[in-house]
């Protein structure tokens, strides 16, 4: 995108007004059983975790008075445009409604209640004793494993499309939730190469997996050699687009090739249309990931592998493309030679999965959530600054599968934010900047707000720069940041206009046309090696002399 030179504008800051709502209960005078001298308890309504409006209600004693009691109080919630729904007479005496403030106070002062319980949602919840070792790493922060994978849901009610060589859809572990899919190799899903299974063992096992109760869905486009086209993996990604409907939905492709704009196009128009995926990131010992596809797609999940001592595996490619890593080297899983075969294999396509199972897990607490939220809450909560030797310009973020609720980490604004005025709305408040480059124009909006840092786009010879000095404490931080690439570059070989992020002298990453993207993404390092010192952060947009290339800047993090 090119833009014209553009006029210093004044920034407008907003005022934020919160207005706090009391609400008043009133005891209404009723026909009906004498009022108790005090309300019976309402317990449990301070939990996060409770249900609006539902209630639980308890009666006095036992036996049949306690029963008729019950039936009294069950007419009289109706009375009050109640809704029962469970009544309860062996292991206690009540029932459970949904109740308005009016039908609850005339509940609570009926003196033959014991007491009234807020509902609240109870989640799956499990532990598996000696799991695989990746199961045991993802689900803990940091070594030494503790031989337990816990989990608290199991993605069901999500299904999980595995494109691949196909699934055994037979094996034991799978539990009968392989369900009918697509193949572009011969006329069944069936697996007989062995890789797919392994994936979706990973991905959705009872044993060996991380979301032990998704629906497998088969999408066959690798051949018995595990080979396929791109025209064939690109019609398993149209596939699973028509298919997943409005339900919540994951993808894995634990494949890839060269570059293929179609196939990026496709994979990206398949996360617009509400997929999550997760993609490999290649096993070409230490390569650029943004030189491949579907690895280099900005919107997916691209993974990297990790051994059992958080080291990068030495095969797993690297780079900015990369979002985190997860484990990959000598996992164990199902095997298409039987029902109850498995294989330990490793590459980035066993660390892939992991991604996967987890995104499922997400999928199930969030099930309206969008692909967008679902990745940036992914790799927002992962484990930082594990990751040994994770390589020039890979983000030090290692998967973790535990979550410590049901919404999206990366909603709420940053707490202990070091960087002033992170997103701008400010101007230029706390920066030190090249003319022009804290905009509001909305031809190429903010992520969030209204205002963003836009570096080059001019389409001419030209440098922008973008800075700020923090002082770190001693227990280190982590670097984020969103970032939208723009390019009116053709090339597909050639990084013509760079952008540059380094911490002092260091370069933590480099960006290019070659890394357009649709929308902003989340970039996230760790800052641990600059504990204890005061840096300057500074991104530097260089930009040659024709077809301008945009690095937009939004939501800046150091915490």
């Amino acid at each position: 995108m090119n833009r014209p030179h553009r006029t210093q504008r004044l920034c407008a800051l907003a005022a934020a007004t919160v207005t706090a709502v009391g609400a008043a209960t009133t005891i209404l005078a009723m026909s009906g059983p004498a009022a108790a001298d005090s309300p019976a308890p309402l317990i449990g309504a301070e939990k996060s975790t409770v249900i609006d409006n539902s209630y639980i209600v308890v009666m006095k004693g036992k036996g049949a008075d306690a029963k008729a009691n019950a039936a009294d109080a069950r007419a009289l919630a109706k009375k009050k445009g109640g809704s029962v729904k469970y009544a309860y007479d062996k292991a206690i005496t009540g029932f459970s409604a949904t109740l308005d403030a009016d039908a609850l106070d005339a509940l609570r002062n009926d003196p033959d209640v014991d007491y009234v319980e807020a509902n609240q949602v109870v989640k799956t919840s499990g532990d598996q004793a000696n799991p695989t070792w990746g199961l045991n790493r993802i689900d803990q922060r940091n070594l030494p494993l503790n031989s337990n994978y816990h989990y608290d849901y199991t993605g069901s009610g999500v299904k999980a499309y595995i494109l691949d060589t196909g699934i055994r859809s037979g094996h034991a572990d799978f539990g009968g939730r392989v369900t009918s899919g697509y193949t572009a190799i011969g006329s069944s899903t069936e697996d007989e190469n062995g890789h797919g299974t392994h994936v979706a063992g990973t991905v959705g096992g009872s044993t060996y997996g991380v979301a032990k109760g998704v629906t497998l869905v088969p999408v066959r486009v690798l051949d018995a050699a595990g080979s396929g086209t791109t025209a064939g993996v690109i019609a398993g990604v149209n596939w699973v687009t028509s298919n997943h409907t409005s339900g919540p939905a994951v993808a894995n492709m634990s494949l890839g090739g060269g570059v293929s704009t179609t196939l990026d196009s496709a994979v990206s128009s398949s996360i617009a249309d509400g997929v999550t995926y997760a993609v490999a990131a290649g096993n070409d010992s230490g390569a650029n990931a943004c030189n491949g596809s579907p690895s280099r797609v900005a919107a997916a999940l691209t993974v990297g592998s990790t051994t059992n001592s958080d080291a990068r595996s030495s095969f797993s490619n690297i780079g900015s493309c990369l979002d985190l890593f997860a484990p990959g080297s000598s996992i164990t899983s199902a095997w298409h030679t039987s029902n109850t075969a498995t294989n330990t294999i490793s590459g980035t396509s066993m660390a892939t999965p992991h991604v996967a199972g987890v995104a499922a897990l997400y999928l199930q607490a969030n099930p309206s959530a969008s692909a967008s939220s679902v990745a940036s809450a992914i790799v927002s909560n992962a484990t930082t600054g594990v990751v040994t030797s994770p390589g020039t310009g890979s983000p030090n973020r290692l998967l973790y599968s535990l979550w410590s609720g049901g919404t999206d980490p990366t909603d709420p604004p940053p707490t202990g934010n070091l960087l002033a005025n992170p997103g701008f709305e400010s101007g230029a408040t706390g920066w030190s900047t090249s003319s022009g480059v804290i905009d509001n124009s909305t031809d190429a909006p903010a992520r969030s707000g209204s205002y963003k840092a836009w570096l080059n786009g001019y389409g001419s010879t030209r440098t922008d720069t973008l800075s700020q000095s923090v002082t770190l404490p001693a227990t280190g931080k982590t670097l984020s940041f969103y970032l939208r690439v723009i390019s009116s570059e053709t090339t597909t070989t050639t990084a013509y206009d760079k952008l540059t992020v380094k911490i002092g002298s260091t370069t933590l990453a480099t960006y290019s046309n070659l890394n357009e993207t649709s929308s902003y993404t989340l970039k996230s390092f760790s800052l641990g090696a600059y504990a204890g010192s005061t840096v300057t952060l500074t991104f530097t947009g260089t930009e040659d002399s024709s077809l301008g290339t945009s690095f937009l800047i939004d939501d800046t993090s150091i915490a």
